[in-house]
């Protein structure tokens, strides 16, 4: 196995392949990339058995080949190899032993690597139920909804966002059980069947990263255990979570007693200032008096090793009845950072009862449900 490559081109590929590697490999061999050469393409493959990464490098004037063959080499080491190599171009030779060659200019790296018909083979899932969707929507929707899904093992099934695809519409819900995030965005072409799919969050961070601030064509390919993205020349696989997600529908509330809206980012901005105090507390808790005879809100955190602070955010509307509803203020500013309208609608019925956040527009529709603090 032989070749020589533009070092740019490979590095940027590789830099993509690396997010699907894991410093805690469960299985030896995955802590390395396959690196599979043929006369069409030179293809780069990482997997942590959750995420896996394939990535095709066509054959042009920048990759040329001499001779096919493919081997497995340790993804850190050869990653930082790569990245400090002098040069425009390297070249790239497999001697006897799996020894591999890696040279540039006046460098010269020989490293060991492993046999590649050891390296687990990729999902076969079949193409049938494929669709595309636009990039830019599921960057999207993936930002507005994942910050929402459970960091905690014990409950597996919310560490991952609920997504239902069909013909109209993607529907994609979190919840860690304290908070919930409902996005629903519409599709010109989604599929003809139903698609219910639950990935995990990690694997979406991922699958954002790699999206990036373009709008490329994104294809779906849902399989029984596994999801398959492929965007331009690269194959990104997610493990399903399994079992049956919470009905989120019914925690939603239908009415409300008070309503408040707010510019978001003074909002963020006196939460911002509140947060400085109840960070340094043991309970990270915010109180928030809503007095809608007089259209006056407040805000006020404590610390007893410190003081407390007050802020008044100016409300743009206030109605209902009177309200004082406690709640972490983290959960509220992730909520802010995720809404994309200039102003936001907070809606309450009682100071125990969830209350939610939605956008300052009727046309977007986005619900972010936050659980209070009982504080008595």
């Amino acid at each position: 196995m032989k070749f020589t490559i533009n070092r740019n081109l490979f590095l940027d590929n590789l830099n993509n392949v690396m997010r699907a590697i894991s410093s805690r490999a469960t299985i030896p061999i995955l802590s390395g990339i396959k690196v599979d050469l043929s006369n069409e393409d030179l293809i780069l493959t990482g997997s942590d058995t959750d995420i896996s990464i394939e990535i095709k490098i066509p054959v042009s004037e920048d990759l040329k080949v001499e001779s096919t063959g493919s081997i497995v080499l340790p993804a850190r080491f050869f990653n930082e190899i790569i990245k400090k190599l002098p040069g425009k171009d390297f070249n790239f030779e497999v001697k006897e032993g799996l020894q591999t060659q890696i040279s540039s200019e006046n460098s010269e790296f020989t490293i060991n690597g492993l046999d590649a018909n050891n390296y687990p083979r990729l999902p076969e899932i079949a193409s049938e139920t494929a669709f595309e969707i636009s990039g830019k929507t599921f960057r999207e929707i993936i930002n507005e909804t994942n910050f929402a899904v459970s960091t905690q093992e014990s409950r597996p099934i919310l560490t991952g966002v609920h997504f239902v695809f069909n013909q109209a519409k993607i529907k994609a819900v979190a919840t860690d059980s304290h908070r919930l995030s409902q996005r629903v965005i519409d599709l010109e072409n989604g599929p003809q069947v139903e698609t219910d799919l639950i990935i995990p969050g990690k694997s979406l961070v991922e699958l954002s990263r790699i999206i990036g601030d373009q709008d490329p064509k994104v294809t779906v390919n849902p399989g029984d255990n596994q999801v398959l993205f492929v965007i331009g020349n690269i194959s990104f696989y997610s493990r399903l979570l399994e079992g049956t997600y919470p009905d989120t529908d019914r925690l939603l509330p239908t009415n409300s007693t008070t309503t408040a809206e707010f510019d978001r980012a003074s909002l963020s901005q006196a939460l911002d200032r509140v947060s400085l105090l109840t960070h340094a507390g043991r309970n990270n808790v915010v109180k928030l008096t809503l007095d809608t005879q007089n259209g006056v809100a407040q805000l006020e955190g404590d610390s007893p090793e410190i003081g407390t602070v007050e802020e008044k955010p100016l409300a743009k509307q206030l109605t209902g009845q009177n309200l004082e509803i406690s709640f972490n203020p983290d959960y509220l500013q992730a909520a802010l950072r995720a809404s994309i309208t200039d102003t936001v609608i907070m809606n309450f019925t009682e100071a125990l009862r969830p209350f939610t956040v939605v956008p300052g527009k009727e046309d977007v529709d986005f619900i972010q449900l936050i659980t209070p603090v009982r504080t008595y």
